[in-house]
Order: C-alpha cells, then sequence, then structure tokens
C-alpha cells in the first residue's frame, strides 16, 4: 500500500481512480472493496470488529485505495502500511452536498440495480456492505435498497463531512499528507508522490453522476448481480406460468380461473 484516499465520495474519487492508474498506482474503488473484500468488510462492521491485521491482509498487494469503506479507516490503514501516503481529497461543502444527493438519487433512480439487491445473492450481499457503509460514514440506518437517500438530515452529512476532514487534517502525520483539490490538477498531486506529470489533461470523472450506470456495464461484481437477477426472474417466470397452467388444468382450479374471468369480465 502507497497511498490511501481518505476523502469522502464526491470529492473527486473517482477522477482520483484514473488519475493515480495513469501514474501506474494498482487501484481499489468503492466496488471493488465490496467484491475482493466483501466478507473482511462485513467482520470489520460487526460488533467483532477488524485488526491491522485485517487491512494488512487485505491491500497487502494493492497500490492505492479510494472512496467508502477505507476512508472511514485510513488511520488504521496507515497503521498497517506506515510507508504509505495520505491525500485528503476536498471540497466545498456547500457545493458537495447537493453532488452527492445528485449521485444518490442517480443510485435510488436506477430500478435494476435497485431489484438486484433484493433477488440475486451477490446483490443481498452487497446491500449489507452499503448498509455498513452508510452507516459508519453518517450513522443512518437504511432499510432497504431504494431507502439510500442522505436528504433526510442534510445536517449530520455536513457535520460528518467536515469532521472528517478537520481530524484527518489534525492527526495525520503532516509529512505523510496532502489535502487537495482535484481542480489544482497534476502538480501538487505528482510533487507530492514523487511522480512525472503526465503529458495529458488531468482527468475528470463522474461529474454527472453517472458512474452507477458505468459500473453496471463493466464491474465484474454489478455484472454477476445483473445475471443473477436475469437466471431468478427468469425461473420465476417459468414457475409461475406452469403453477398457472397445473392450475388451469385441474377440476377445481379451472373452474375458479372460468368464474375469476367471468367476474372481470366487463365487455
Amino acid at each position: 500500500m502507497k497511498v490511501i484516499v481518505a476523502g469522502y465520495s464526491k470529492t473527486g474519487t473517482k477522477s482520483m481512480v484514473v488519475a493515480l492508474n495513469q501514474l501506474g498506482y494498482n487501484v481499489y474503488d468503492f466496488f471493488d472493496h465490496f467484491w475482493y473484500h466483501g466478507d473482511k468488510w462485513e467482520k470489520i462492521f460487526s460488533s467483532s470488529g477488524g485488526s491491522i491485521d485485517d487491512f494488512k491482509e487485505m491491500y497487502q498487494s494493492v497500490d492505492a485505495v479510494t472512496d467508502c469503506p477505507p476512508n472511514i479507516f485510513w488511520e488504521e490503514i496507515l497503521q498497517a502500511f506506515p510507508d504509505a501516503k495520505v491525500i485528503l481529497t476536498t471540497r466545498d461543502e456547500d457545493k458537495w452536498y447537493p453532488s452527492l444527493l445528485k449521485q444518490t438519487e442517480a443510485f435510488r433512480e436506477n430500478y435494476v440495480y435497485n431489484l438486484m439487491q433484493i433477488i440475486s445473492p451477490t446483490g443481498r450481499r452487497y446491500f449489507t456492505f452499503m448498509r455498513n457503509t452508510v452507516m459508519g460514514l453518517w450513522g443512518l440506518y437504511m432499510r432497504h435498497p431504494i431507502d439510500f437517500s442522505t436528504s433526510r438530515n442534510q445536517m449530520i452529512v455536513k457535520k460528518s463531512f467536515r469532521q472528517h476532514g478537520q481530524y484527518c487534517a489534525k492527526n495525520c502525520p503532516p509529512d505523510k499528507l496532502l489535502v487537495y483539490d482535484v481542480r489544482q490538477g497534476w502538480a501538487p498531486l505528482c510533487e507530492f508522490l514523487g511522480k512525472e506529470i503526465p503529458d495529458k489533461p488531468f482527468p475528470h470523472e463522474n461529474v454527472a453522476g453517472n458512474v452507477v450506470a458505468e459500473m453496471m456495464a463493466k464491474h465484474p461484481a454489478l455484472i454477476r448481480m445483473q445475471r443473477e437477477t436475469g437466471a431468478i426472474v427468469f425461473l420465476l417466470s417459468v414457475g409461475l406460468i406452469f403453477g398457472s397452467y397445473k392450475l388451469y388444468k385441474s377440476k377445481f382450479g379451472g373452474a375458479f380461473l372460468c368464474k375469476l374471468y367471468s367476474r372481470f369480465n366487463f365487455a
């Protein structure tokens, strides 16, 4: 582990993924944390808790981590990898909060994404991961997938964002910390990491909050959820059709269906 991006979502974390990749780092982002280490994160968030050794095992072959839930545990990950550097991506909170709401609405409005978390086995494990993450970030309990909304408590969400930045800036060793706004571009980032500035513009990703649709098209975790959901919906449909046919062919079922049809036949 070489780089810990400790900033909250919607502070340029997706841009940081691309930028760090271009600088030669192997990066784990939000969906990667679930896909590769979902069981470990479930343990860390459970009553038994995790340990520094868990983080050593999880990220020993990874160069950089971004987004949540590692941003919640940047301090513990730094203890596991004391030579790593910490980047606190930051943003004006009055611009950050509306951007976060736009992102959460994109999650809420994607019906396939939410259905997967109810039907698919992998999706149900992902929902547990998401619920634990939201609880760890803001102390808000998600009752179901479409409950992913922070608009109900703006004060808590903003306060958490503010306190997280202040705590990180105060407690991270100054020689290991870069407080960074992605609008600053390559120069401060490359100077901090000791890297040459790439001959290309600094990336700006997920500006429109469309990361869900993009990840559903290419990330293996979401692809598996979609396949499982499709298979289960197909099997349920076949079962429903076959069951209806068997009911119709039965003596009682045929009479019942005919009576039901005549009852609602308004022609």
